[in-house]
């Protein structure tokens, strides 16, 4: 199996994936608003545009029973929605994140270390947003069937109206308290904790009970969007990030489900204990990260929105807490919204949390794709920048591959010596194609080579290469990052085509040291085709994956060309006997 076959086996691979995102292209387009139903978590049937009902929360033993199906919800307030409002909202600024807050909910949320574009004064990516054509918000309420309670729409005041909040170049953490006082003597304080160079929002509510009966409830906090249309296509790296809702149970693992397929996912009503619920797009995602103990509930809805199509949710329902007249208790979550930085990530120390960096849906792919990028990390660490760092990853992937490649190559080095021979048996059965095969497999077997000895190596590789195609594609540390020279940007394509025009080189230069058994000219021809296609088929792939695939062809033509070297044999020894009979062992086929 020659280098060039590799390629054509990624190519095919490659090929099936766009099919299957073609084929889910209308899968992906928001509906419209009179297509629009329900709650997939109800399992009774519900009004159309209606709100879902909150799905029964789990108990406190002995302290809270499980939220009635009575208790609505309200997914997203039309009214609310229906354009960005300025009155209510509290400005918040640290020194990585510009938010809105309007009571229950963050509204708008800029990452200030990160603008959308390369350009000199680009404005900051956008995550949650109350504009309704691209509505985005992390949204946290109170139900209780005995009592009353604020809601994410309504209830919750700032403490100290009219204040805009930023954290002080001397602190460490910024506070921002909203306040809601019930008619029964029941209030809750509700606390957005942020802190220096974090990405994490701690939300914090505490319950005073100054009534004289008991209050009970359940929080629920959940995450809104109305999904935007992606540009589709093998050149948009977005195409191929998932775009829509995952969570994390302890006990059930990893789960995901794009927005195209909330609709088809059936009833999602999944109680857990810790976990997280996120949405995830590329390079950056929100999360909602309850207590290690808390017991919740998640669950998946689409209601119709102000703006037309559907807004997509993703709840959790719990912890439920039971507040005895004269006390009060707390409960709080933190909530992620950022970049998808692995480093941050994992210091959060929340299990499973690091998949939402989602390098593959299949376990084996995120596993090596974690891997791959600990070494990535590692590698840049040391040479500080991640060009560079791309390369001496393969260098390293190489090395460790190396036993394997030794093998794809030793057999190459075999073929090679026997082409002539093989070229007589073809020459001798001209067109005659089914006695030609029988007797070059009748040479295999007296020779003892395995004509498939190559293909095992390549496919060993195979998850190795794809989990590296993921992770330089969900990389947000690779965003905007520059290599050198004419590379300023590893995610977008190389402006002067130098690295595709490389890559051919490299490839057509593989081709020529790869032996060609067995084929016809027809194949031949195509085969020789094989670098321009695979060059203009990357001209527009982002500059950082051409980079990877330019030092892989490159240090595999080198290492190629050493170990032909090394396991062929003598000169003139690649040539067939001059007394030998080589059609005579199969003439009476």
């Amino acid at each position: 199996m020659n280098q060039t076959r590799t390629f054509l086996i990624f190519a095919w691979l490659m090929v099936a994936t766009l099919l299957w995102m073609e084929w889910g292209k209308e899968q992906r387009e928001p509906l419209p608003a009179a297509q629009a139903t329900t709650s997939v978590a109800d399992s009774g049937a519900t009004v159309p545009g209606a709100p879902p009902a909150v799905p029964g929360a789990a108990a406190t033993p002995g302290a809270v029973p499980d939220a009635p199906q009575a208790a609505a919800l309200p997914g997203v307030n039309a009214q609310a929605a229906a354009a960005p409002q300025a009155e209510g909202l509290v400005h918040v600024r640290t020194d990585v994140l510009d938010l809105a807050l309007r009571g229950g909910a963050v509204a708008r949320a800029d990452l200030l270390g990160f603008p959308q574009t390369r350009d000199e004064g680009s404005a900051p990516v956008r995550m949650f947003d109350d504009a309704p054509e691209r509505f985005y918000a992390a949204q946290s309420g109170w139900v209780s069937s005995t009592s009353a309670a604020p809601s994410h729409e309504s209830g919750f005041v700032p403490e100290s109206p009219g204040t805009d909040y930023a954290l002080a170049a001397d602190a460490d953490t910024l506070e921002v308290p909203f306040v809601w006082h019930g008619a029964d003597g029941v209030s809750i304080r509700r606390s957005y904790v942020f802190t220096r160079g974090s990405y994490v929002v701690e939300v914090r509510d505490t319950i005073y009970n100054r009534s004289d009966r008991l209050w009970q409830g359940h929080v629920y906090r959940q995450l809104v969007r109305l999904p935007q249309v992606l540009k589709t296509g093998w050149t948009n790296p977005e195409s191929f990030s998932l775009y829509g809702a995952t969570w994390f149970s302890p006990g059930e693992g990893y789960s995901r489900v794009r927005y195209a397929d909330f609709a088809d996912e059936g009833a999602v009503n999944a109680r857990q204990s810790g976990g997280w619920l996120a949405m995830l797009q590329h390079h950056f995602f929100s999360a909602w990260i309850p207590g290690s103990s808390d017991e919740v509930t998640i669950s998946l809805h689409t209601v119709p929105g102000p703006a037309g199509g559907m807004h997509h949710l993703v709840r959790e329902v719990g912890p439920g807490l039971a507040v005895a007249p004269g006390d009060q208790a707390s409960t709080s979550a933190r909530l992620w919204v950022g970049p998808k930085l692995v480093g941050q990530i994992k210091a959060q120390g929340v299990t499973g949390l690091d998949r939402a960096v989602d390098y593959s849906r299949f376990s084996v792919f995120a596993v090596l794709g974690e891997g791959l990028f600990w070494i990535l990390d590692k590698l840049h660490g040391l040479l500080q920048n991640w060009g560079w760092s791309i390369i001496g990853l393969v260098v390293v992937v190489k090395a460790i591959l190396y036993p394997l490649s030794k093998a794809q190559y030793q057999s190459m080095a075999k073929m090679r010596k026997f082409q002539p021979r093989i070229q007589q048996l073809k020459e001798r059965y001209g067109d005659d194609k089914q006695k030609f095969q029988v007797a070059m497999m009748e040479l295999y077997k007296k020779e003892k080579i395995n004509p498939v000895g190559g293909c095992l190596p390549v496919l060993l590789q195979m998850p190795i290469w794809l989990a590296l195609y993921w992770v330089l594609l969900e990389s947000v540390e690779l965003r905007h990052a520059p290599w050198i020279g004419w590379i300023q940007d590893l995610t977008a394509r190389d402006p002067w085509f130098i690295l595709p025009v490389l890559n051919i080189l490299v490839m057509w230069a593989t081709q020529k040291l790869s032996p060609m058994v067995g084929m016809d000219p027809m194949q031949q021809k195509m085969m020789q085709l094989m670098p321009l296609v695979f060059g203009v088929f990357m001209i527009f792939f982002p500059s950082g994956l051409v980079l990877y695939w330019v030092t892989n062809g490159a240090l595999g033509l080198l290492q190629q060309w050493w170990l032909i070297r090394k396991f062929a044999d003598k000169p003139g020894s690649d040539k067939p006997d001059a007394g030998a009979k080589p059609a005579k062992a199969t003439a009476g086929n």
